[in-house]
């Protein structure tokens, strides 16, 4: 799966928590928001004026539009490794942090699951 088409995916399932994601539609994904985020911080700070310490509101909106997505994917990432999308409450502690990321970087299962059929991936 590619960039562009990740985060196409992501949008058009924007809260769809069922189903399974691959590693590389989490993690392109999580790399659109990371950059993104970024982005919209310094155009908050360089164009608007806003202090560095504080969301400006560029960065605010950005971060609300992609809310809702990123806990989607990150549940249908987990459902791929056969876990529950409620596991994603580990990242209010530092541990489960260090978990989860070794969880979106653990590959799928190769068998159907609770969760749905296994990924197929067009080349």
């Amino acid at each position: 799966m590619s960039f562009f088409s990740s985060i196409k995916i992501c949008f058009a399932r924007y809260a769809v928590f069922s189903g399974r994601a691959t590693r590389s539609e989490y993690w392109w994904f999580a790399l659109f928001l990371f950059i993104a985020g970024i982005v919209t911080s310094i155009i908050d700070v360089m164009i608007m004026g806003y202090s560095s310490e504080n969301f400006g509101p560029i960065n605010a909106i950005f971060s609300v539009i992609t809310f809702l997505p990123g806990l989607a994917v990150g549940a249908r990432r987990l459902h791929d490794i056969d876990r529950s999308g409620w596991w994603q409450l580990l990242v209010f502690t530092i541990i489960g942090i260090i978990l989860l990321v070794i969880w979106f970087a653990t590959a799928g299962s190769n068998k159907k699951n609770k969760y749905g059929s296994v990924i197929k991936i067009k080349k």
